[in-house]
């Protein structure tokens, strides 16, 4: 039945017009929007919808790279992580210890893809005689999300409008004295909901029967 619909795409040329990097999705109803890829591509900073948390240890930052929900657009989340001065947490791969993990609530709202964690230092903790892969100071992580569908999220936004999206961040921190015990953030980013857009063209550019 979907025989002769246009799947969307984008082609990243350079200024001598060589294609450096396609975009393209196996659902038609589904694109990666342009802050997505702005993100990607160059880096754009991530920084609408901010929320914030802070604890005893850390500040966290969640911001994503639009305000809008739209059904099939793939955007990206993030997660600023500052650390109190003298405090680290724990990088994926530690052994022994509990390493941060961030999770976005699984539901129909948005899909999830796969994401890689910042590249971390190697602190040396003289103390236990361990050396140890950890964050400090300051960590940025990005993760991509893909909304659902409109028949999905309608029933799912709220009367003002907004459709949430929830995780979590769980870390063990640590200073120059001890470790502290786990804890789990809860993490919200809220977003306009904005349907597809279903008016007809104008008459004077719709296809007129020869």
């Amino acid at each position: 039945m979907t025989f002769g619909i246009p799947y969307p795409g984008t082609y990243i040329v350079d200024p001598q017009g060589k294609v450096i990097s396609k975009y393209f999705e196996d659902d038609y109803r589904e694109r990666h929007s342009a802050t997505d890829i702005l993100t990607r591509e160059f880096g754009q900073p991530v920084d609408s919808v901010p929320g914030e948390v802070e604890t005893k240890h850390l500040h966290v930052i969640a911001a994503a790279s639009t305000q809008v929900a739209r059904p099939g657009h793939r955007i990206v989340l993030s997660l600023e992580i500052r650390l109190k001065p003298n405090m680290h947490v724990y990088a994926p791969g530690v052994t022994g210890y509990i390493p941060i993990d961030w999770k976005i609530e699984a539901g129909p709202a948005a899909r999830t893809h796969s994401f890689k964690y910042p590249a971390s230092e190697m602190l040396r903790l003289e103390a236990i005689n361990e050396t140890v892969p950890v964050y400090r100071d300051r960590v940025k992580i990005n993760q991509e999300i893909t909304f659902g569908q409109e028949s999905i999220l309608k029933p799912l936004v709220n009367p003002a409008g907004d459709l949430l999206v929830k995780g979590s961040f769980r870390y063990q921190a640590c200073d120059d004295r001890a470790c502290y015990i786990p804890q789990t953030v809860p993490l919200e980013w809220r977003f306009h909901f904005e349907g597809l857009d279903r008016q007809r063209a104008p008459a004077e550019f719709q296809r007129k029967p020869n």
